[in-house]
């Protein structure tokens, strides 16, 4: 645990990572800086701060980060990501904070970010067991929370497991109790006394049921509506996996295709392997778990990320892999929120571009951009490609939006005869107004499916002239 030369924040040994305080005050400094974007709330206890046993350890709140532009009114769809629920995995709670500082920073210069945050809602949960957190990072590989009182004092009866605590992960009411969680105290996967005995458990179950609509029945047999919205991430570390339910059995879940196509979009992203927690050739079972819960008691789009290769992640490996790769996946998700069984089956929007980006009043236009079919994980399993059938360009409001208004894009070789397409469109400018826009694409493939909005910035001057030569610094002011 000795400090990296000239480390003065951070994780002893791990610079990259920070620690539970550091990580609130990084939260704390977004919400100081973005008012408008950024709002930190205290949404419930950690197990030392909510029985207050040892005045050594007064625990923690528990925090919830949420960004979103105030100014436009909801309701918006909704992602909440929790992170590091485990408290031995470094990298997870990392990785969430530095999505939140790329999304505040990239508000208004980052056209995808811009519309984002205007549309939807992305809740972070960036530290779910600061508990736990603090022996982790003293060097200790805890994963539980430091509950005490449940029969299990220094671990002496069973040497070879971690010592007190609760797995948060292994708390959640529903299914709880099955395969895959352990009744003994002082194993590593004990599931608690009760059902939601934590209350780190109590604050996550809380905040889902305050911020998402019950959009599933209790039978197990009974899907969540097509045209639900709202998607949970948990952050885990380590293995590669992209997960979702459901853990404690191996029967699929009724929504099973959907969430394995949104489960093989994401994996695409992050490069991970996409399948069912249960499944025996990734991982293990499990109950009692969040995204069970987030999916069986609300039925969200619920997934599970095993990022990287240790739990005490290095940190090049974090800076030059995690990091890069889990950004765009964590965005992908965030940009489905709306509809995220339906919006993944669909192609993807990329390579955008407007000729010209700065343009007279009154001039045309021209959007292209690529219609892609195929972008998915082909690791344990495939997904069908479809043929692109059309695709739609709107102006200032996304294709769903009150007053929108498409303009059509086109095939550039002729025909929508593949499952990647080049398109193009001309959009007038003369009913714009001078000044900053932003311009939606968006793709349908031959079985109807509309995919994820992309978008990019035009600027309308308030003359005529075209103005050849304009600097980034100039455009972003």
């Amino acid at each position: 645990r000795v400090a990296a030369a000239g480390q003065v924040a951070g994780i002893p040994g791990y610079p990259c990572y920070r620690t539970v305080e550091e990580t609130f005050a990084a939260a704390a400094a977004l919400a100081a800086a973005y008012p408008g974007l950024a709002t930190w709330t205290d949404v419930g206890d950690s197990w030392e701060k909510a029985t207050a046993t040892d005045p050594d350890l007064p625990g923690y709140d528990l925090w919830v980060l949420r960004l979103t532009n105030q100014s436009l009114p909801g309701p918006k769809p909704k992602i909440l990501i929790l992170a590091s629920i485990h408290a031995r995995e470094y990298a997870p709670a990392e990785l969430a904070t530095r999505f939140a500082e790329h999304l505040a920073a990239g508000y208004g210069v980052d056209a995808d970010i811009t519309w984002l945050l205007d549309w939807h809602e992305i809740h972070l949960l960036l530290q779910g067991n600061p508990d736990g957190r603090k022996q982790a990072e003293a060097g200790s590989y805890w994963r539980k929370n430091t509950d005490r009182d449940d029969g299990c004092d220094d671990g002496t009866a069973y040497p070879d497991y971690q010592y007190w605590g609760v797995d948060l992960n292994r708390n959640f009411e529903f299914a709880w109790g099955g395969p895959g969680a352990s009744t003994l105290p002082c194993y590593e996967n004990y599931r608690g006394p009760a059902a939601a005995s934590e209350p780190e458990t109590v604050a996550v179950q809380a905040y889902l049921r305050a911020q998402f609509p019950d959009q599933r029945l209790p039978d197990l047999s009974a899907a969540a509506p097509a045209d639900a919205w709202g998607v949970f991430l948990d952050l885990h570390s380590y293995g590669g996996y992209v997960l979702w339910p459901w853990g404690f059995t191996t029967s699929l879940p009724p929504n099973s295709t959907a969430l394995q196509t949104l489960g093989r979009k994401l994996a695409y992203w992050n490069g991970a392997i996409p399948g069912q927690a249960s499944d025996p050739d990734l991982l293990y079972m499990t109950s009692g778990a969040t995204d069970d819960f987030a999916y069986g008691d609300l039925g969200l789009a619920a997934y599970t990320f095993e990022i990287g290769t240790a739990f005490f992640q290095d940190c090049t490996a974090f800076q030059n892999a995690i990091l890069p790769g889990n950004l765009p996946a964590l965005t992908y998700a965030a940009k489905v929120a709306r509809a995220p069984y339906q919006t993944p089956a669909g192609p993807d929007a990329r390579d955008l571009s407007l000729s010209p980006p700065l343009v007279g009043w009154g001039r045309d236009v021209r959007g292209e951009a690529t219609l892609d079919d195929t972008r998915y994980s082909s690791r344990n399993g495939s997904e069908p490609v479809q043929s692109i059938a059309g695709g739609e360009l709107t102006v200032d409001v996304p294709p769903w939006a009150a007053g929108a208004t498409s303009v059509a894009l086109l095939p550039l070789d002729g025909a929508w005869d593949a499952g990647v397409e080049a398109v193009a469109a001309g959009l007038p400018t003369a009913g714009l107004a001078p000044g900053r826009h932003i311009l939606y694409v968006r793709g349908r493939d031959a079985a109807g499916n509309w995919g994820a909005v992309s978008a990019a910035f035009l600027y309308v001057t308030a003359h005529r002239a075209y103005l050849p030569t304009v600097s980034r610094q100039a455009l972003a002011e």
